[in-house]
């Protein structure tokens, strides 16, 4: 077996499965009892050291690659799969850092192969996804959407598979002696797929329709230097106020970066442009910005968002009161930056959630004279458990909604100069602009609750104090995903259901008191909403 790496970051929402196809918690409702290692320790009765974050399950699997050069866990189903139909394999995963050794990347595999040949791995799939450690997390393996590896180039796409009886699971690779310690938790075979969030509600935007300055009631023009002399990674310019540097005119926000001498705050730059900060801040949504980019060497612009929180010198939000938290623990996504030599658009997060500072980054190949002479579409889509970057269709980048990327946002927009990013200036620069067609913020639609389907189901008691009982009257599926949501738009619960004569109930004595949203998802993707109020 030779190992690939593809670093896809791949986070969907998840509904139920039926008694036929594999599924675990490893609280001993799961129909997986055939549980291997292969040169890897495993317990699938493992008291859940990690609760925390999106697991505070109490029993997990341990896997314990002690060393082993192709150690993984595996386990066989009892028929073969049906790739065309359940073409997703979910599990939650953890690793500790302090487990360890080598420099392995960071990664975990998932691998489909047909258990009755000699050698199983010969004709196999895989799927590899990265991870990050110090965190639970969930990972979706969709031998569908997905990119794959056939480990033998003939074998037909998995989706035209029907020979696929065992799944093969393997943390940080193989061909290596390093050990690793990883828990797993709640893995589930998907027989159907629930729509991703449809974020059909504008709810902020700005068309540049106007012509002379900006619209001050909708953006700040940041001005004060943040490190007293100077902006962040050596940049060379002002940022000013003046509207020859932020402007719009015939439909499009102009902002210009302009090679001039500029005294501002006791400090002479060679270099002026703008940057502006977003008078709107969100949590969890679609961002569209379209814009041509400047293309002179040393120019760097920038689409980006800041945690509302951050404490930063003569930002409109730090004025508001809200500075609180420094960089990075405030967060940052960097939707559209180009490399240093702009044959790259670069989707990015940047954040510490306590554990040190952490960097994700990943680009797609651009031509620079298309982005600055032809407008595209830059893009965040950002979900309570998934952020994913485009540029235009194009997936830059995704990666978990981790913690702080569960608080509100702001957008900036800016050209600096020079600098660690921007690079050398080009000697015979004048003038360069950003042009920005539109900034556009979609949500989801305002939570809905149908007459018809209150008419059908029944919430009692409520207000509830212990247990929610939910009756559904006639349902066609023997189970149900769930979901709670809080007044905030928080997922605090999300699970698959099974349905007893007709009725489940849920157990909010952990819950606090207020308003909750109950979400209730069938298999043909049919979902309604119900409001509860716990005690």
């Amino acid at each position: 077996m030779r190992q690939f790496s593809f670093f896809i970051f791949s986070f969907f929402f998840f509904i139920a499965i039926n008694a036929q196809t594999p599924q675990d918690d490893f609280e001993g409702t799961g129909n997986i009892t055939s549980w291997y290692g292969d040169d890897c320790g495993v317990n699938a009765a493992f008291s859940n050291p990690y609760k925390q974050g999106i697991n505070t399950s109490n029993t997990v699997l341990k896997y314990e690659d002690i060393g082993g050069t192709y150690a993984n866990i595996r386990f066989d189903a009892t028929s073969n799969f049906d790739i065309a139909s359940n073409n997703k394999f979910v599990l939650k995963i953890y690793v500790a850092s302090n487990s360890l050794t080598g420099n392995s990347p960071n990664q975990i595999s998932l691998k489909l192969q047909n258990g009755s040949l000699g050698e199983p791995w010969s004709t196999q799939s895989e799927i590899i996804k990265p991870i990050l450690l110090n965190q639970w997390q969930e990972v979706t393996f969709d031998f569908l959407n997905d990119m794959y590896i056939n480990l033998d180039g003939n074998s037909p796409p998995p989706k035209q598979r029907t020979d696929f009886n065992r799944v093969v699971i393997q943390v940080n690779g193989e061909n290596n002696t390093n050990l690793v310690t990883a828990y797993i938790d709640d893995f589930y075979n998907e027989n159907y797929s629930v729509p991703a969030p449809v974020f059909d509600n504008l709810v902020w935007s700005d068309e540049f329709d106007g012509t002379g300055a900006i619209d001050g009631s909708k953006w700040f023009q940041q001005t004060q230097l943040i490190a007293g002399t100077s902006w962040a990674n050596g940049e060379e310019q002002h940022y000013t106020n003046r509207q020859v540097n932020s402007y719009t005119d015939n439909g499009t926000l102009k902002i210009k970066a302009i090679k001039e001498p500029f005294t501002d705050q006791s400090v002479t730059k060679n270099y002026t442009s703008a940057r502006l900060n977003s008078k709107f801040a969100f949590k969890y949504g679609r961002v569209e910005v379209r814009a041509k980019l400047p293309s002179v060497a040393g120019s760097w612009p920038a689409i980006w968002l800041l945690g509302k929180n951050v404490n930063e010198t003569g930002g409109y939000w730090n004025n508001q009161g809200f500075g609180t938290t420094s960089w990075p623990l405030c967060g940052e996504i960097d939707v559209m930056e180009p490399n240093v030599a702009k044959t790259q658009i670069l989707g990015t997060w940047h954040w510490d959630n306590g554990s040190g500072y952490r960097m994700n980054s990943k680009g797609v190949a651009t031509n620079n004279a298309d982005t600055s002479q032809n407008f595209h579409t830059y893009i965040l889509q950002w979900t309570a458990t998934s952020m994913k970057i485009f540029m235009d269709t194009i997936l830059i980048n995704e990666m978990p909604t981790v913690n702080p990327f569960n608080q509100e946002f702001y957008i900036l927009l800016n050209v600096a100069m020079g600098g660690s990013l921007g690079g050398p200036i080009n000697s015979g620069f004048t003038d360069d602009t950003m042009e920005i067609d539109y900034v556009r913020v979609y949500q989801e639609s305002n939570l809905s609750i149908p007459e018809e389907a209150n008419n059908k189901v029944h919430l009692y008691p409520n207000p509830v104090s212990n247990k929610l009982n939910i009756e559904l009257g006639s349902v066609a599926y023997k189970t149900i995903k769930m979901q709670v949501v809080d007044i905030n738009g928080r997922l605090i619960y999300d699970k698959q259901r099974d349905i007893n004569d007709s009725k489940i109930s849920f157990d909010t004595t952990y819950l606090k008191s207020g308003l909750y949203f109950i979400r209730l998802i069938q298999k043909n993707g049919i979902k309604n909403t119900f409001k509860f109020i716990k005690n």
